[in-house]
């Protein structure tokens, strides 16, 4: 009688934490499909001016400034194609504010040619993304051949001397090299699997459970 109720807090208390888990994920799923679909509303609207409006992820921007062509940046990337260049990105002045200005990708061989600066300055149209903290696990950047894996903000502000907006400026206008990114919803959303998963097991364990106590006990 002992082992009988000794197993069945056992399972139970899994099942609990199952279900705990699985209950979890759908309340997880139901915050990201808002997000999601504040993106999406975001990514549909008309461009605003960047300095009167709350700068936030994927608003929309039109902007000008100064851009330094001087402390241009090289960021090695893939293009939508897996193809390896880089990501031209320059310091952008606006109303004595710095931002980064992430113009698009460019082939190896392009690197520091005339024809990548050749665009219309006086309109910035762009995306905004909040910069996201890099992975350890990539190198290191080399700063004086401006080779960089990630936009480490010690080593923007050894390289320009200035810190600059967490949220970097995806450009959008610009038919030539550099390609502009396309910024998409690119969030992963897998929280409905995790929860069928959490539930499924929560399932499995109860079914099991009335199994033992038919034939065992």
């Amino acid at each position: 009688m002992k082992n009988k109720l000794l197993f069945s807090v056992f399972v139970f208390f899994f099942i609990s934490i199952f279900i705990a888990l699985g209950s979890w994920q759908l309340i997880r799923l139901d915050w990201k499909n808002e997000l999601l679909n504040k993106i999406d509303v975001s990514l549909k609207k008309e461009p605003v001016d960047l300095m009167t409006n709350v700068h936030e992820d994927y608003l929309r921007i039109k902007t000008s400034g100064i851009i330094d062509f001087d402390k241009q940046i090289y960021l090695y990337s893939l293009n939508e194609k897996g193809a390896p260049g880089f990501n031209v990105v320059n310091p952008l002045i606006i109303n004595n504010k710095n931002f980064l200005l992430n113009r698009g990708w460019i082939p190896f061989d392009k690197k520091n040619s005339k024809e990548i600066n050749i665009f219309d300055k006086k309109i910035i149209l762009g995306t905004l993304k909040k910069q996201i903290k890099a992975s350890k696990f990539k190198p290191t950047n080399d700063i004086k051949s401006n080779y960089w894996f990630t936009l480490d903000r010690n080593d923007v502000f050894e390289y320009t001397n200035k810190n600059f907006s967490p949220f970097i400026i995806y450009l959008s206008n610009n038919s030539n090299l550099p390609k502009p990114k396309i910024i998409t919803i690119n969030i992963p959303n897998s929280h409905k699997k995790y929860a069928i998963t959490w539930f499924s097991l929560a399932l499995s364990i109860f079914f099991f459970y009335l199994y033992v106590r038919k034939n065992k006990f």
